[in-house]
């Protein structure tokens, strides 16, 4: 045993410590008091290890959100400056509007998610790099705990699916103007000619960009929901796990909660 356990409880009984450290003169009492000491050590220790376990976790989850956040709202940024509309081709006022509001909520999200970790992170990684137990109180990670959920939430499960969305909405904008000279292409958005009324209109769907752009949003659409259905059973798993070991450690103090009641009863006795 260390140092700090040797303290005592009360008043020491006289030779107690000359006595053997196997305990073979050392009577009921103080052996209780040496078992209780030990409890309450590693319970001391056990709790402190939660603390730094929990921190290493938030720091973990803040670097990871800053670098995910940082690199897609990088890519949106670059597809949203480096994407060429064809002038002469009317786009659909709906997908050019999803286009901008999704880019925009992409961004804002990220930005977010990295602004967050930014700013709680070089607080964690200053109290991580010290070498000493009790420095872990210091730390804010655990009245920080919301938001490094909410930065965490953001850059993986809420980010990830807008980027999905960015993807097939680029697909749309950057391949429906192929091969489509013969329908839309040199008439104007804003009139309707009669000329215009008289392109044919069944070759739309025969295009080889309005192919394109629905093979992307087919194989996109169940990327999407497998990674819905995985997120939610890594969470319910997390969740379940989370719960076992609480369950474990409830446990566990209720056996040292039964050990101390013999032991008081055993004292009472003697």
């Amino acid at each position: 045993m260390s140092s700090e356990l040797n303290v005592p409880m009360g008043s020491p009984a006289p030779g107690v410590s000359e006595r053997a450290p196997d305990g073979g003169g050392m009577d009921y009492r103080d052996w209780v008091r040496r078992s209780y000491l030990e409890l309450v050590s590693s319970n001391h220790h056990s709790v402190q290890a939660l603390s730094w376990r929990k921190l290493y976790l938030s720091r973990a989850k803040l670097k990871a959100s800053s670098r995910t956040s940082a690199l897609l709202s990088g890519f949106a940024m670059v597809a949203m400056v480096e994407v060429e509309l064809e002038m002469q081709y009317c786009y659909p006022r709906v997908l050019l509007i999803a286009f901008s509001v999704c880019t925009t909520v992409l961004v804002a999200v990220h930005l977010f998610a990295l602004l967050i970790s930014t700013c709680i992170l070089p607080n964690v990684e200053a109290v991580s790099n010290i070498h000493n137990l009790n420095s872990v109180s210091e730390s804010p990670h655990e009245r920080m705990h919301h938001y490094i959920e909410l930065a965490w939430g953001f850059s993986t499960a809420l980010g990830i699916l807008l980027f999905l969305a960015e993807v097939v909405l680029l697909c749309w904008i950057k391949f429906l103007p192929v091969d489509s000279s013969g329908t839309k292409k040199a008439t104007p958005c804003s009139t309707t000619t009669a000329s215009s009324m008289e392109t044919p209109t069944t070759a739309v769907p025969q295009d080889s960009g309005w192919q394109a752009a629905l093979a992307s949003t087919i194989i996109m659409v169940p990327v999407g929901v497998i990674f819905l259905l995985f997120t939610i059973h890594f969470y319910r798993s997390l969740v379940r796990h989370k719960t076992e070991r609480h369950h474990q450690e409830i446990e566990e103090l209720h056996k040292i909660k039964v050990q101390l009641d013999g032991h008081e009863r055993g004292l009472q006795t003697v």
